[in-house]
């Protein structure tokens, strides 16, 4: 595959498709990233205190801002996830190789947003079928990881059945040292 970081793929099934965030996605992000009763499963672990509640237009600006700037830099790469049936951003996938000094060292890290009335087991269960498969070759890992907190019940249904197993391992936070749990784990077959 190409370097994520000088193509980013557009990947897809009959359902969603994922590619890379733009600025025109401002609107469909302002709505995803102000749902209040999607913030809970959010992972903003190691993120310097960003919890991605953006309930302004500055707010969403700067962070979609961040994100493209983070891609230049080589450190993420966030898809939008769009529903084809309406058309619109419905959430959004991040993935990046990880390079720490823990047990998730060299692990692909997904975090996975989508608006609350779209935290349904299905859902999710196909979107993971979308990104997981090319993440390992474009991530250059053999392991992913994504934090599934024991209140996302839809969530923890959604990575079991697609063969994630929860990890007694804590994430080491690179910048603050602190330990943070709740995080599952699939390997490549």
């Amino acid at each position: 595959m190409n370097n994520v970081y000088e193509e980013c793929p557009i990947l897809e099934n009959d359902k969603f498709l994922l590619r890379f965030v733009t600025k025109e996605d401002f609107a469909d992000l302002l709505k995803l990233y102000s749902d209040k009763n999607a913030l809970p499963f959010f992972n903003s672990d190691n993120c310097h205190g960003d919890n991605f509640y953006y309930p302004t237009k500055e707010r969403m600006d700067n962070a979609i801002d961040f994100w493209l700037y983070s891609y230049n830099q080589k450190f993420f790469v966030r898809w939008a996830i769009i529903d084809k049936k309406t058309e619109e951003v419905i959430g959004t996938i991040e993935l990046f190789h990880r390079i720490a000094e823990d047990d998730f060292n060299h692990a692909g890290v997904l975090r996975l947003d989508v608006r609350s009335d779209y935290e349904k087991s299905e859902i999710i269960n196909e979107l993971l079928s979308i990104i997981i498969p090319p993440a390992y070759d474009l991530f250059d890992c053999t392991e992913i990881i994504s934090k599934v907190p024991v209140y996302a019940i839809e969530r923890m249904d959604a990575f079991t059945s697609y063969g994630f197993e929860k990890s007694e391992s804590l994430l080491e936070g690179t910048m603050d040292h602190y330990l943070y749990n709740n995080y599952w784990i699939i390997s490549k077959q």
